[in-house]
């Protein structure tokens, strides 16, 4: 491990003191209305530094705004373009406003007070322009691991992911933390039959009440929307039942005490490993759903400031995300062989016995610091910048509240 410990690569340091990875133009649209121009901005200025985010819904809905803050906040990103219809309450001035106040260039404006569709995207790119050469003037300094925040999450597992591909993972994230860096895993509704075993790993009795908490919400949530994480997909890859497919994704979480649970958007207090709840709370209307796909999943994740996201998959997934790289591994060779064009990293030969773990994890940490000064995963070279903020209702921090804060 001590070979980490002084590596240092190029990263774009931001006014609140965190260090990206990247350096993205987001362009925010705020309703699905104005949804086309925006994407069309994108689509016709051809840069690999600008992606597209968006909140379809026009009326409000506090845990989407507070989505789309934190993604304009985002270390990866450094200058914001937002997109209004002109009738929405999302408005794309305070979005703009919030930018500037965190350091990074802005404009915002109403397609409605533009002449429409094509005055608009003209418009629009001539701002997009200005803005992508005022990143140029970001300021580059020395990043390390204990600047990094990574984020872990499973999707299309197979019996190979509790065995290899997020075994590897929970090792890297082992490492992470030794580092003082700072480890992010989520899919608390793929932990049933857990509870004692996360409740054990608790860092104090503020995190042990957070993880009891948190538990049994999920619990409640998975038998009232009569539906647990265990699909037809994961049955054909060997999996028996949610139980089996729960330790293998707890694994990722690798075995250093968890500090704490932290919501949809919000940074971890501090370095170490945390879980990500984001199942929906409590709430009279009952709206909302978890991780109904797996972008939801990774842009959750990087709504708390991942730099950069890890997707385990067994049996095999293509997408990428806006703001953040997506680092596709997978413990099946088959897998791995037949989508190479998409998967980034093989942990399968520690199945056959051709490398040790030590070995596999290692070789993780090396491309890891490949991706972070500059290289692109495949899904960034393939273009994917897929994305999904969906109404939902999430308190803004874990709603067990005492003397421990």
């Amino acid at each position: 491990m001590k070979e980490y410990q002084n590596v240092r690569w190029k990263g774009y340091l931001r006014q609140d003191g965190r260090k990206g990875i990247r350096n993205k133009l987001l362009v925010v649209y705020t309703v699905e209305c104005s949804s086309h121009v925006a994407k069309e901005i994108a689509r016709r200025i051809d840069s690999s530094d600008v992606d597209v985010v968006g909140f379809d819904g026009c009326c409000d809905n506090e845990y989407a705004v507070r989505l789309l803050l934190a993604l304009i906040r985002h270390p990866n990103v450094g200058g914001v373009l937002a997109v209004g219809l002109g009738c929405e309450y999302v408005q794309p001035k305070h979005l703009a406003e919030k930018a500037l106040e965190a350091g990074k260039p802005a404009q915002w404006f109403f397609v409605q007070e533009h002449g429409g569709t094509e005055p608009s995207i003209e418009y629009g790119m001539q701002q997009a322009r200005l803005l992508l050469e005022e990143l140029r003037q970001t300021p580059v300094v020395p990043m390390g691991f204990s600047d990094l925040v990574v984020g872990a999450e499973c999707g299309g597992s197979d019996y190979t992911s509790g065995l290899a591909g997020n075994v590897v993972v929970g090792r890297f994230y082992d490492k992470l933390v030794d580092l003082n860096g700072t480890a992010v895993f989520e899919e608390i509704v793929e932990a049933v039959g857990l509870k004692d075993l996360l409740v054990q790993r608790a860092a104090d009795d503020c995190a042990r009440e957070q993880l009891a908490y948190t538990y049994d919400k999920a619990l409640e949530y998975c038998k009232s929307v009569r539906q647990y994480s265990v699909s037809p997909g994961n049955f054909a890859g060997g999996l028996s039942s949610i139980e089996e497919k729960s330790m293998g994704a707890v694994i990722k979480s690798g075995s250093r005490p968890i500090s704490g649970v932290i919501k949809v958007s919000q940074q971890p207090p501090k370095n170490g490993l945390w879980l990500l709840d984001s199942t929906p709370d409590p709430y009279w209307m009952g709206f909302g759903y978890t991780n109904p796909n797996d972008n939801e999943g990774l842009m959750d994740l990087i709504s708390c400031g991942c730099q950069l996201v890890f997707l385990v998959t067994g049996r095999g997934n293509i997408v990428g995300s806006a703001v953040a790289p997506v680092y596709k591994i997978t413990g099946n060779s088959g897998t791995f062989h037949r989508m190479s064009g998409d998967m980034d990293f093989n942990a399968g030969p520690v199945l056959s016995g051709e490398v040790t773990l030590e070995q596999l994890c290692q070789n993780l940490c090396d491309q890891v610091i490949r991706v972070c000064s500059g290289k692109p995963t495949n899904a960034e070279k393939l273009g994917h910048k897929e994305y999904f903020i969906p109404y939902k209702y999430q308190e803004k921090e874990v709603v067990v509240k005492r003397e421990c804060e």
